[in-house]
C-alpha cells in the first residue's frame, strides 16, 4: 500500500455529511471515500459517466428480471407439459 500522505481540506458542511452517510453504508471511513472519489477523478471519471453507468446499469437489472419472470412463466408452461406427456404415456393401454 502506498505511503498515504496527511491532507486537511475544508468540506462544506453537506459534503461531510453525505460522505459520512457513504461511509457508513460502505463500512468504511470518510478518509477512505475521499480518496476513492479523487481516484474516480484523476482516472477521468466525471459525475456525468458515473450516473450514466448507474443507469444503465438499473435499466439492466429492470430487463433481467423480466427475462427471469418471462423465463420462469415458460419454464412452468413446459413442466405442465411434460407432465401431461409423462401421464399419457403411463396410461395402460386398453386392449383391441
Amino acid at each position: 500500500m502506498p505511503t498515504l500522505q496527511l491532507t486537511q481540506i475544508y468540506l462544506e458542511r453537506d459534503q461531510k455529511k453525505a460522505l459520512q452517510a457513504i461511509a457508513k453504508a460502505n463500512g468504511t471511513k470518510v478518509a477512505e471515500e475521499v480518496r476513492r472519489a479523487v481516484d474516480a477523478y484523476l482516472a477521468g471519471i466525471s459525475p456525468e459517466d458515473l450516473r450514466s453507468l448507474d443507469e444503465g446499469t438499473r435499466k439492466a437489472q429492470r430487463h433481467l428480471a423480466e427475462m427471469a419472470t418471462e423465463l420462469d412463466r415458460v419454464n412452468a408452461k413446459l413442466d405442465a407439459a411434460f407432465a401431461q406427456l409423462d401421464r399419457q404415456h403411463r396410461k395402460p393401454r386398453k386392449a383391441a
